[in-house]
């Protein structure tokens, strides 16, 4: 995932910006992590670069 696209991101319950912890990164691009609500709590994971944005309900 490339860092521009946190000032982007927002989160998919309440459109809140997300904060960035746990990053690991391979030169420029975050490969892991996690994409926080500050304002619902919810945690979205990064794995193998991608960001998983989908409602904690709704993953496998």
């Amino acid at each position: 995932m490339r860092p521009e696209l946190l000032e982007i991101l927002r989160c998919p319950l309440c459109r809140g910006e997300l904060t960035l912890t746990g990053a690991k990164k391979d030169g420029s691009e975050i490969t892991a992590g996690t994409l926080t609500c500050p304002k619902c709590r919810v945690d979205y994971p990064i794995d193998d670069g991608i960001p998983n944005m989908l409602p904690p309900g709704d993953r496998d």
